[in-house]
């Protein structure tokens, strides 16, 4: 069984690679690192760092060395985190260890979710049906978009040779993401949000109208659901079975319907064109979320292109996690990888026996592998829930 933990390199470097290595397979019980290789910013609380307590990493760099070569001429490119430089290949080092009999290593990567190549290159993010950018979301329709990430991850799995590499935000994001200080004073609802998240930049427009689908139509129609929304004096749901209905909550809306049912297009032929260019020794599989289809995806589709999905089961009680991974199961079909994602968070678990509980409950309903968040972000102790977690699944 694939079990991992997510961890990023300056957690390992201050650890040790030693001590990482034990902490993950002899104290957790697990086989395999997912090391953070391209990454976006944030601000974290690092318990387990003896000197950097609150760390803020660098935005939209990759944790690897690229090779100059490959990327000559190309629009968009990738920075290598100050990081590399100055506390070396975290990657190379523990493909080397792996090569040593160390634990099996994969490559999380975050495709298209990236503030500063956004800053860089404003024509190709995603913009909402009043032509605001989202700078932090590279469009899965940009010809150039989809070639950064392609390349990319052409480039870590023929050079450093993976055994799984693991991708985020290959999709379309939603409007509220945590970006820095964000302000809503109407009080957006879960429609809102998904409303102000859809795509109208130009390379969607040329796309959806090249696949026969009326994209000036289905702007139209958000625009003024948006407008609607912002004019309420109070919050009000224009549909009231969102998100359960899935896109079936807007088919009263023809033209957004039809182009809700392309949107998915972009964002599965990505994934097809990222595992056709990847070395095929190297798993390629999708991290998502619940309700996948508000960032375009869809998940039989894309299972047909690529190796699986990691589906992450945040906040969910075992019967939650029983039923995701059920319907993972059912869209990936039986030979495809199925993995489930936990954050080791409090107050998400206050014990290892919940976390066993979920974990035991995502085995049984079809999981081939589990996942945990985040080797860097969680006290020591806690390894010890992971422990109990791994321990009381089922010997495969």
């Amino acid at each position: 069984m694939h079990l991992s933990m997510w961890a990023y390199p300056w957690d390992i470097q201050d650890q040790g690679i030693e001590r990482t290595v034990a902490d993950l397979s002899a104290r957790a019980g697990l086989n395999t690192i997912s090391l953070a290789t391209s990454y976006h910013a944030g601000r974290f609380l690092q318990p387990r760092s003896p000197s950097q307590k609150a760390y803020f990493p660098e935005d939209g760099t990759v944790y690897y060395r690229p090779d100059e070569a490959r990327w000559t001429g190309k629009e968009i490119r990738p920075l290598m985190a100050r990081n590399v430089a100055e506390r070396g290949d975290m990657l190379d080092l523990l493909v080397r260890q792996r090569e040593a009999g160390g634990v099996k290593v994969s490559c999380w990567t975050v495709c298209l979710h990236n503030t500063r190549l956004g800053m860089l290159h404003p024509g190709h993010v995603t913009r909402n049906a009043f032509g605001n950018p989202n700078y932090y979301n590279l469009c899965p329709s940009s010809p150039a978009s989809r070639d950064y990430v392609v390349t990319m991850v052409e480039e870590v799995t023929r050079r450093y040779r993976p055994d799984m590499l693991e991708l985020e935000s290959p999709n379309f994001m939603g409007f509220a993401h945590e970006f820095h200080h964000e302000k809503d004073g109407v009080g957006m609802l879960a429609e809102d949000d998904f409303l102000l998240s859809l795509c109208f930049c130009p390379h969607c427009m040329a796309r959806a109208r090249q696949a026969g689908v009326d994209a000036e139509a289905a702007r139209k129609i958000v625009a003024e659901l948006i407008a609607a929304m912002c004019e309420r004096e109070v919050p009000q749901a224009q549909f009231p079975d969102f998100p359960m209905a899935g896109i079936g909550a807007f088919s009263r809306h023809a033209a957004l319907h039809d182009f809700l049912i392309w949107r998915t297009e972009p964002v599965t032929s990505l994934i097809g064109e990222i595992r056709e260019r990847a070395d095929p020794a190297t798993r390629i599989v999708l991290i998502d979320l619940k309700d996948g289809w508000l960032g375009g995806v869809d998940l039989e589709a894309v299972g047909a292109l690529c190796d699986g999905a990691i589906l992450c089961c945040y906040f969910m009680q075992p019967d939650a996690v029983d039923a995701l991974m059920r319907e993972g199961r059912a869209a990936l079909g039986p030979d495809k990888y199925l993995g489930a994602g936990f954050r080791v968070f409090y107050p998400e678990f206050h014990s290892g026996g919940e976390l066993a509980a979920r974990a035991r409950a995502a085995v049984a309903a079809g999981a081939d592998g589990i996942n945990f968040y985040n080797y860097g972000l969680i006290p020591q102790k806690r390894l010890d829930w992971v422990r109990k977690a791994v321990d009381g699944l089922p010997v495969t």
